[in-house]
């Protein structure tokens, strides 16, 4: 659980300067699954979560509101707590 919290805040405290790789592992220990993509972009998909999240590899670095965009998913379904 505590990894989870790591890297919630990691992601919450500079969303800017995120590496692209980083923000794939983060939706993976969240319970995302890679579903596919295209090119530079990466789908990531949840079961009983309506939102699909894509992300965006630009330099090898994550579009800053594609991070919130993750954050934001998490607060909402409140992914911190399940285990």
């Amino acid at each position: 659980m505590t990894k989870k919290k790591d890297i919630y805040q990691r992601l919450k405290n500079n969303p800017k300067n995120v590496r692209f790789e980083e923000l794939c592992k983060a939706a993976e220990i969240f319970g995302f699954k890679f579903r596919g993509g295209k090119g530079s972009h990466r789908v990531y998909v949840k079961e009983g979560i309506k939102e699909i999240l894509n992300f965006q590899n630009v330099k090898g670095k994550a579009k800053p509101y594609q991070v919130r965009q993750l954050l934001k998913v998490i607060d909402k379904y409140n992914l911190l707590e399940e285990d």
